[in-house]
């Protein structure tokens, strides 16, 4: 079975047809996954037992006649930062090896009641901390168009997965870019949805005021599938808003509306490979001539989003991980010996349990909130963060979407980046849209040197819908989304 050229619309339509049934596709995407996993490193834990037992399921039910819910047969992976009961759930990191949850998260539970099968956990940088996938405590994922580079972070493994044809979709988080930037490095279409728009219930925080879980797919109606089926209110997390969400997989390309594009000079800054802004530039070109009509805008507190995310996103990480203390849950120095002291159980465990990005962000996260420092850092962060918020607002009074590069250059060589300083520079067109809580969506949008390139469009809150319409008027005209990877 030829899983790479596969998508979610296409195989429903085969499992609808009869062409296919859900064991067969399941079984297809397993035996790839145990071929090629090895090579990726994109999945922690594989429940192949499960799956296949969901996957009758699901063939008895349509055999029988009975209506079946909108993704019903469909192979999906969760990020390993996403609750799944009675299954490993580690965050990727040394600090849960082995942990097992009580419940599901929200999403998982709506993805299971839309009909998808679950493959497994994908790996991630731990706790959802890193651009690259190299942070793992379980070892670094690989990129599917090439081993030796990067698959973007902290979503790798729910990127390569998708990539390599070993699902056909799959749910990131994106605090920062970790959905963005890994669908940009793997020639995927990857949302980050408004702030509130899906549940966080069961997603392992990292930083609580911008944590969004989202989805990666090959197209653009795959995305709008799975999102129309996570998205809503959910009782259990209350920071979620109960807006209808639309159907969003019915006519994405609103042939009848004309869009106006603002594309901010602030996101096509100094290093910026050229190659991949002359990507970018033609898509602008081509979606001109597709009822879209592009303006130059400017969002002068742009240039500190960067910053203002790195205070913000540590202090709440400090905050966030200090539960793991040794004491309640996780890994424990007291499972080895009783005489510890308090205090070396607290910095045995965690020198023990975290890996290096996660102490550095706590170590940041703590002293910017500390005495004498909060006011200096952490509460002008905050300030600009409100700055960076209404500019957008400004922007949106003018046009409908902002139309930006979603990296400033392609996949890197695993190792290269050394310097932590450079490696958040990966994230600097993703952190505003995150900051403000804004939609945003990466997709396809040409090679350079081989290597995918993404574009990214930023909406007003809740208009996922227009970003999606845009987004699949770019992809019917090119055939970026088509080319798969040799591994």
């Amino acid at each position: 079975m030829d899983l790479l050229n596969l998508t979610i619309e296409g195989a429903l339509a085969k499992l609808e047809q009869g062409e296919l049934t859900a064991e067969a596709l399941t079984k297809a995407t397993l035996d790839r996954l145990n071929r090629l996993n090895p090579k990726l490193n994109a999945y922690l834990a594989v429940r192949d037992e499960r799956a296949l037992d969901r996957a009758r399921g699901i063939d008895q039910a349509r055999a029988a006649g009975r209506p079946l819910p909108p993704l019903a047969g469909i192979p999906v992976a969760i990020k390993d930062v996403l609750m799944t009961k009675d299954y490993p759930t580690t965050a990727a990191s040394k600090m849960l090896d082995g942990y097992r949850p009580t419940y599901n998260a929200t999403v998982v539970d709506k993805l299971e009641t839309a009909g998808a099968i679950i493959i497994g956990k994908t790996n991630c940088d731990e706790f959802a901390l890193g651009a690259s996938g190299e942070y793992s405590g379980f070892g670094s994922t690989k990129n599917p168009w090439d081993q030796k580079r990067v698959p973007g972070g902290s979503s790798s493994g729910s990127a390569a997965a998708v990539s390599a044809g070993l699902c056909l979709g799959a749910l990131g988080s994106d605090t920062g870019g970790s959905v963005r930037v890994p669908a940009a490095f793997t020639n995927l279409v990857g949302l980050k949805p408004t702030y509130g728009r899906v549940s966080r219930n069961g997603l392992i925080a990292s930083t609580s005021s911008s944590d969004t879980v989202g989805v990666l797919t090959r197209t653009i109606a795959g995305a709008a599938r799975m999102f129309s089926a996570i998205a809503g209110a959910d009782a259990r997390d209350a920071t979620t808003l109960d807006r209808p969400v639309p159907e969003l997989s019915r006519d994405l390309e609103q042939s009848d509306r004309k869009f106006k594009i603002g594309v901010p000079d602030e996101y096509f800054q100094t290093g910026m490979d050229p190659e991949v802004a002359l990507a970018v530039q033609a898509a602008i070109g081509l979606l001109g001539g597709l009822d879209c009509e592009f303006v130059k805008v400017s969002l002068p507190h742009t240039t500190a989003a960067l910053a203002t995310y790195y205070i913000i996103n540590p202090s709440e990480v400090s905050s966030n991980l200090a539960r793991f203390d040794g004491i309640r849950y996780g890994h424990s120095v007291l499972r080895t010996k009783k005489e510890y002291s308090l205090p070396d159980v607290y910095a045995l465990t965690r020198d023990q349990g975290f890996g290096p990005e996660v102490k550095r962000r706590v170590l940041l996260g703590t002293f910017a909130l500390s005495r004498g420092y909060a006011d200096r850092y952490y509460l002008k962060a905050q300030r600009v963060r409100t700055l960076i918020r209404q500019d957008f607002e400004n922007v949106f009074s003018q046009v409908d979407m902002l139309l930006t590069p979603t990296a400033p250059d392609v996949a890197f060589k695993i190792g290269a980046v050394q310097n932590p300083l450079t490696m958040y520079l990966v994230d600097v067109n993703m952190t505003a849209a995150s900051l403000a809580g804004l939609p945003a969506l990466s997709i396809p949008c040409g090679f350079v040197r081989g290597l995918p390139v993404g574009l990214q469009l930023i909406g007003p809150p809740f208009q996922e819908a227009d970003l999606f319409a845009v987004g699949a008027r770019y992809e019917a005209a090119t055939e970026w989304s088509k080319q798969i990877p040799k591994i």
